[in-house]
Order: structure tokens, then C-alpha cells, then sequence
């Protein structure tokens, strides 16, 4: 009996195969070069599997299960991964820009050098994650937790980190210029030598957060964080 992959749209027949199961076919499908940009694999148990490379973008992977799976330099560009489970896969390298993983898990999962330039990734959780050099420029990360992540040199210029989680997190040497900060718990993060010029902090938890060397012109703040920064560290920016 053939298994089919099906366009998540059109419903056409992306690609058929003998396997037994969605990850046999699924690989099988790459191995055999054929595309499965716009598939719908939700719910598909995609564990451990080796992606790296793959073309999958615009297609459905809500609530797939890709723990520990390689998706190292693979195209996930539009995808969608709504409460998909990406726990420790290797997404270093990826094209995710536009994706939506609103309230997935990527828990301790390697983003380093990453793509997710307009991501949805809202509600996620990042904990432990490494996103060093990755561009998250304009993303969507409301609400997400980032605590322990390393996000040393990221680009996060424009994004929403409105009412996230940073806390212990590296952002050293991190771009948030203009970013959306407001509620954040920044506790004990590091973000020496970061470009937090015109970036919003207003209701954000500073405690023991590291700023040194950080810029931090034109930011916006209320007294409780202006008192703080100017407690822990000499700034003279504040206007």
C-alpha cells in the first residue's frame, strides 16, 4: 500500500512511496530529491531525522514531533510549526524567516546562525537554545522564553520581546536596536557591548542585568528602570 504526501493547499500528490511511515517517507521523498515545499505533515513524528538541507518550506508541521532532528541548513521559510516539538534539533544555519512557531518547544534546540528574520515565535520556548549570531530581525518573540539562551551577537533590531523571558540569557554583543522590550524579565542577562539604542525597557526587570559598555541611546524606560541603570552603571545617555 502506497503512502502519500500531500500538498497542504492543492492536495496534490507531492510524492507517494511504499514506506510505512511518515518519517521513512518523508526521507525517502528527500533522499529521492523531490520536493515537499507546501506538504502537510502535521502531527508527523519526525524524531531524530535527518533533514539537514530539506526544502520545506510553506509546509505544515503543527504539533510534529522533530526532537532532536537534524534540520541543519534546511529550508523552513513560511513553514508552520504551531506547538510543533523541536527540543534539542539542529536547526544551525536554517532559513526559517517568516516561519510561525508560536508556542513550540525548542528547548535547548541550536538556532546559531539561523534565519528567522519576520519568525512567529511568540509563546515558544527557547530555554537553553543557542541563537548566537542568528537574525531575528522584526520577529515576533511576545512572550516567549529565552531564559539561559545564548543570544550573543543576534540580530534582534525591530523585534517584539514584549513580556519575554531573558532572564540569565547572553545578548552580549547582541543588535536590539529599536526592539520591544516592555515587561521583559532581563534578571541577570547579559547584554555588554549590545546596541539597545531607541529600544523600549519600560515594566521590563533589570535586576542584575549586565549593561556594561552596552549603547543605550534614546531608549525608553520609566523611572523604576532609569533608577536602576543609573544605580549599577555610569550612563549620562538619559535625555
Amino acid at each position: 500500500m502506497k503512502m502519500d504526501i500531500k500538498h497542504r493547499i492543492t492536495e496534490n500528490i507531492l510524492f507517494s512511496t511504499e514506506k510505512t511511515t511518515i518519517k521513512e517517507a518523508v526521507i525517502d521523498a528527500l533522499n529521492k530529491k523531490a520536493s515537499l515545499s507546501g506538504a502537510t505533515l502535521s502531527g508527523a513524528d519526525l524524531s531524530k531525522a535527518d533533514l539537514s538541507r530539506a526544502d520545506l518550506s510553506w509546509t505544515c508541521l503543527t504539533e510534529a514531533d522533530l526532537s532532536g532532528a537534524n534540520l541543519s541548513g534546511a529550508d523552513l521559510s513560511w513553514a508552520y510549526l504551531t506547538e510543533a516539538n523541536l527540543s534539542g534539533a539542529d536547526l544551525s544555519g536554517a532559513d526559517l524567516s517568516g516561519a510561525n512557531f508560536s508556542w513550540a518547544d525548542l528547548l535547548r534546540a541550536t538556532l546559531s546562525w539561523a534565519d528567522l528574520s519576520g519568525a512567529d515565535l511568540s509563546g515558544a520556548n527557547l530555554s537553553g537554545a543557542n541563537l548566537s549570531k542568528a537574525d531575528l530581525s522584526r520577529a515576533d518573540l511576545s512572550w516567549a522564553n529565552f531564559s539561559w539562551a545564548d543570544l550573543s551577537r543576534a540580530n534582534l533590531s525591530g523585534a517584539d520581546l514584549s513580556w519575554a523571558d531573558l532572564s540569565e540569557a547572553d545578548l552580549s554583543g547582541a543588535n536590539l536596536s529599536g526592539a520591544n522590550l516592555s515587561g521583559a524579565d532581563l534578571s541577570g542577562a547579559n547584554f555588554s557591548w549590545a546596541d539597545l539604542s531607541r529600544a523600549t525597557l519600560s515594566w521590563a526587570d533589570l535586576l542584575r542585568a549586565d549593561l556594561s559598555k552596552a549603547n543605550l541611546s534614546k531608549i525608553t524606560i520609566t523611572e523604576k528602570e532609569k533608577e536602576i541603570i543609573l544605580k549599577n552603571f555610569k550612563w549620562n545617555i538619559i535625555k
